[in-house]
């Protein structure tokens, strides 16, 4: 690399880094300063400025506070005391960011549930929530409806829209609620930033999701953080569509236009054929991504607006270096933000340099003030490999391992706050790693940095993969297959499919007599989100075990679903079919080839 190249590859990267500590550098444990305290000083400031736009409507900065003051009147008129969580179980809507902003205001935690789940995994999040409330709208009651029985506790179901039987009409208690500010005094100010504002579920590998525990600092990393990061200023508009109960969508993007006087255009989800129009239509100037997003739209139809635009960046997670690149050159996008985090980890980085493929980037001569280090891998036995001396081993350049960020809680950028459950807490803390005595948070991703400073992302550890933007929890699909008539033992895993980021669920199946694959594919409709929905299934008369009788993954994995590699029938679950159809080689020659649309 030229001299003057490397100079501006700096610079660009200093720049980036003084903006986001500038913006973060004031965060302790201990502060009186809170997530709504810098959401009310925003509106303080931008009062008249539109804040959201949705379907249509448009809310300014004080509009949206009115609307968070509501809400913390109501979980005051309810009972609902400092230290309580309520469940917020919806999909993308207008009310959706003031809801936990308003009950934050009040010491009120939120548990921010994925509105695709239903059954067996909602009944549990809902459970280990400990909240006695929950808030739903018209698409999500019938889920609730359907695990009341399972819960352990009763719990009041609130409905914004249509409302029947013993639900609570929200839209009618808000109405009597005051839009005015609780006064902080009595409301919050024995609070401080290392109490919990919000609950974000994770997907774990235990099989059900885990509840990590966001606290105020917490929160605060991410929305400073991004707003310091991006650059964003009063005339951005920033373009979502990731789901709000995910960090990425509802804190880092919420952040960046909220905190800088900047707007948020939202839609309840992503859509290819809306996508450029809307960009359009909504003067955007930024959109955050995951990397599936990207990917649709490089292998979507030519749109003629695709390049009339104001977009100067894109920031988000999860983008592949060929796809980076076509959608840069094709889109005329300026500038592409990746960065990486774990929504409960303390690892996080950004690539200010733009270098495609890279996840962030940490040069050698400010190294010792990054927590983020590799450490040589087992992956047949998933633990990091560890020395003569019983001390873990750091990777050299080019080398694969897992990513770990040392914990120290004085400081909030490195502590590790954990999940409700301790024992899934204590899971994911490495100890005597590089000292006896050290403790280091474990990411379960598996990453590379080159000699330069640059990490890439490899893969998920173990049990959970990344499929259409979600953490699939390997257990969990296991149990909801093993529900199946006919279905004796299920095996699940992930492989990977030519032209798609991430891996696809496969699932080896053992069955008897009684398993039909009508019955099965309609089972895996009914039971499982779409993104956890296996794609491939592999029957198998006995599924191999590890001598600790766990079951093999390494061998199905390589193997994948190739016909030649693989004597047992494959099917796939074929899009234009709607039905699971026998993998030939013709077929697994199509399916390679992107002939559908999966």
């Amino acid at each position: 690399m030229k001299l003057r190249t490397r100079i501006a590859r700096e610079v660009r990267f200093f720049k980036g880094l003084q903006r986001t500590l500038k913006w973060v550098k004031s965060i302790g444990p201990d502060s009186r300063n809170l997530i709504c305290d810098d959401l009310e000083a925003a509106v303080d400031k931008h009062r008249e400025r539109p804040a959201i736009t949705f379907e249509g409507k448009t809310i300014t900065y004080g509009e949206m506070d009115a609307l968070a003051n509501r809400y913390a009147h109501w979980a005051k008129e309810q009972g609902i005391t400092r230290g309580q969580t309520v469940a917020l179980f919806m999909p993308n809507r207008m009310d959706y960011l003031p809801i936990w902003y308003g009950l934050t205001k009040v010491g009120v935690a939120t548990a921010l549930i994925n509105n695709n789940l239903t059954g067996a995994a909602l009944s549990h999040c809902l459970n280990i929530s400990g909240a006695l409330h929950c808030l739903v709208d018209a698409e999500t009651s019938p889920a609730f409806e359907a695990v009341r029985g399972q819960l352990g506790k009763h719990v009041a179901q609130w409905t914004l829209g249509p409302v029947s039987g013993d639900r609570r009409d929200l839209t009618a208690a808000l109405k009597s609620c005051s839009n005015l500010r609780p006064d902080r005094l009595t409301a919050r100010d024995e609070l401080r930033a290392s109490d919990t504002a919000l609950w974000i579920y994770t997907s774990g590998t235990t099989g059900l999701p885990k509840a990590a525990r966001i606290t105020h600092m917490r929160a605060q990393l991410y929305m400073r953080g991004f707003a310091g990061s991006t650059g964003a200023v009063e005339s951005d508009r920033i373009y979502q569509v990731l789901p709000l109960y995910h960090a990425t969508g509802g804190l880092c993007a919420m952040g960046a236009g909220l905190l800088t006087g900047g707007s948020i255009v939202l839609r309840k989800k992503f859509s290819t054929s809306h996508f450029w129009q809307d960009i359009h239509d909504e003067n955007c100037t930024m959109f955050v991504y995951i990397g599936e997003l990207c990917r649709y739209l490089v292998n979507g139809p030519p749109d003629p607006l695709e390049r009339s635009h104001k977009l100067r960046q894109a920031f988000g997670n999860g983008l592949r270096g060929d796809v980076w690149e076509q959608m840069t050159e094709r889109f005329a996008i300026p500038n592409v933000l990746e960065f990486y985090g774990a929504t409960e980890g303390n690892v996080s980085m950004f690539n200010f340099d733009g270098k495609a493929g890279a996840i962030g980037r940490v040069p050698k001569y400010i190294r010792k003030r990054f927590n983020a280090r590799l450490v040589q891998f087992d992956v047949e036995t998933e633990t990091p490999i560890r020395g003569p001396g019983g001390l873990c081993i750091e990777c050299g350049p080019d080398q694969i391992g897992e990513c770990i960020g040392r914990i120290d809680a004085s400081d909030s950028r490195t502590s590790f706050t954990g999940y409700a459950d301790k024992a899934a807490t204590e899971k994911k803390i490495l100890r005597d790693v590089f000292e006896k005595g050290d403790a280091w948070f474990r990411t379960g991703d598996l990453m590379r940095q080159d000699a330069e400073g640059y990490f890439y992302f490899i893969d998920r550890i173990g049990d959970t993969f990344r499929w259409k933007g979600e953490n699939v929890s390997t257990g969990e699909v296991a149990d909801r297959l093993s529900e199946a008539p006919g279905v004796l033992e299920a095996n699940v895993y992930g492989v990977a499919v030519p032209g798609h980021d991430g891996r696809a669920g496969m699932a080896s199946l053992t069955v008897d007599d009684a398993f039909d694959l009508v019955a099965f594919h309609a089972h895996v409709e009914a039971t499982l989100p779409s993104y956890a929905q296996p794609l491939f299934i592999r029957l198998q008369r006995q599924i191999e075990t590890t001598g600790t009788f766990k079951y093999r993954k390494v061998d199905q994995v390589t193997d994948g679903y190739d016909p030649a590699r693989v004597k047992d029938p494959v099917y796939f679950r074929n899009p234009v079919k709607k039905a699971f159809t026998k993998v030939t080689r013709a077929g697994f020659e199509k399916i390679n080839a992107g002939a559908f649309r999966i």
